[in-house]
């Protein structure tokens, strides 16, 4: 494994979705423990995420939303199948159950993407670098194509696809939460396809179902990351090619630090979620700034990047 390189990007999503989980997101930026942040543009404090960027230097890419909170396409907010009763977007199941009845108009979908980009190019002066989904909506099917036709059409070159090495062995995920990973697990299967006719790109490897909230800690950080390393190198180690080449592995590394959210403050248009609110943030922020996994990063050869250094 010593010739292996491994480049990790850590990002921290759901920057902008109040101004706590920002100042947590932009702590462990300043202490190197996050390398990369992707923006909710719809979020109650995006603009002042975008600002926050652009003052310490974060690379920062597009989290796309179509689940939690209000669109920002301003046709779309009154009357569209992107919305519940209640004017909102459905939620992180209920936009899966309304799509498998096919009540998402998809042209819908497209405007509201494209119009999340413009507003991030409004916010931060650029495109993103990357984009991924919130909730995992992007690798969803039928919306998995309208996004990689939006990523294709902006010239954004990377995305995310959730498919997590050992995630089967994980016996303390709760079986109702592993359901829900296992779909996302055969939706991400199912989108490599779609994405690469699109020249779309993305890490070797993706971690961070198994590492989220109150199961995040140093060992399982490092664990992920070795069992993730592992696959990679028996991939390289196959018959044909006998000797590890010097090669570079590239991981992305999904977290939510932050400090908990206090309402009526946060969120994207209802107010903040309880995973928001909860313990479990902070729980994030103070693992993920350990000596001890800057340590473990150093003796594996792991550095820390954002996309644009891939």
């Amino acid at each position: 494994l010593r010739m292996l390189q491994v480049k990790l990007i850590v990002t921290g999503d759901d920057f902008g979705y109040c101004p706590r989980r920002n100042q947590g997101i932009v702590d462990c930026f300043l202490a190197g423990a996050v390398s990369n942040v992707s923006l909710l543009v719809n979020g109650s404090a995006a603009a002042d995420a975008a600002k926050l960027a652009r003052r310490y230097n974060i690379p920062i890419g597009l989290h796309a939303n179509l689940s939690e909170g209000s669109p920002v396409c301003e046709v779309l907010k009154t009357n569209s199948s992107l919305l519940n009763q209640d004017g909102f977007f459905h939620g992180k199941m209920g936009f899966r159950t309304a799509l498998s009845k096919g009540l998402l108009n998809m042209s819908e979908v497209k405007q509201e993407l494209k119009a999340q980009v413009e507003l991030f190019h409004e916010l931060t002066g650029h495109l993103p670098p990357h984009m991924d989904g919130h909730q995992h909506i992007h690798v969803l099917p039928e919306v998995r194509h309208v996004f990689a036709e939006v990523l294709e059409e902006y010239g954004i070159k990377y995305t995310r696809v959730p498919i997590e090495p050992g995630l089967h062995n994980c016996d303390w995920i709760p079986p109702s939460l592993m359901d829900f990973y296992l779909g996302v697990e055969e939706d991400s299967f199912n989108t490599v396809d779609v994405f690469t006719r699109h020249g779309i790109r993305w890490p070797d490897i993706y971690i961070g179902l198994s590492t989220m909230g109150k199961n995040m800690s140093v060992s399982n950080i490092g664990s992920a990351i070795d069992t993730a390393i592992m696959e990679s190198v028996s991939k390289v180690l196959s018959p044909a090619h006998p000797t590890p080449q010097s090669r570079t592995v590239t991981i992305e590394l999904m977290v939510h630090p932050g400090y908990p959210s206090v309402p009526p403050v946060g969120g994207c248009g209802e107010g903040p979620d309880d995973f928001s609110q909860s313990w479990e943030r902070l729980h994030e922020l103070q693992t993920l700034i350990k000596p001890e996994l800057q340590s473990h990063y150093k003796t594996r050869n792991i550095q820390l990047c954002s996309f644009k250094d891939l």
